[in-house]
């Protein structure tokens, strides 16, 4: 496969994507926040002190995808057509993170779906930290996308 993120100088550069069609594009992404079972118990309670963390969580993902081209500095900003977070847990100590992000145009959003799952851990770790310093987040894959030339993609 041959990489297009270089000019003719060895540069980097965005992708021209001026002659692609645009088509309904979907990508899926993962990640896991492993904690304390207290933290975890606190968040589904819904009492740590900041607030609703999975609420918050939730517009933090979705905020973070329809700007993942203002910090990821050769991604395409897209018109986003609608973003999904879920969240589930092992009723223990882990709380799982999954986003999919969708639109239909000339490019994917694998980095969006990536960018949305990393934002709502962070944010997670952000609302907890006080309670617990030494949460873990990871591993954040790319599970799923869909549409483009390059075709389907699932783990």
């Amino acid at each position: 496969m041959e990489l297009t993120h270089f000019n003719e100088q060895g540069r980097a550069r965005m992708v021209d994507i001026s002659d692609k069609e645009a088509t309904a594009r979907a990508a899926t992404a993962s990640t896991m926040v492993k904690m304390n079972s207290d933290t975890l118990s606190r968040i589904k309670a819904g009492t740590i002190g900041k607030g609703d963390v999975l609420a918050v969580a939730q517009v933090a993902a979705v905020m973070a995808a329809k700007k993942t081209s203002d910090w990821i500095p050769m991604c395409h900003p897209l018109p986003l057509t609608g973003v999904n977070i879920v969240f589930t847990d092992n009723g223990a100590d882990e709380l799982y993170i999954e986003g999919t992000v969708k639109t239909t145009g000339k490019t994917g959003v694998e980095m969006e779906a990536l960018t949305a799952v990393s934002a709502a851990a962070l944010t997670v770790y952000d609302m907890c930290k006080a309670l617990q310093k030494d949460m873990v987040i990871g591993p954040t894959r790319l599970i799923a996308k869909s549409g483009g030339k390059s075709g389907d993609y699932r783990i």
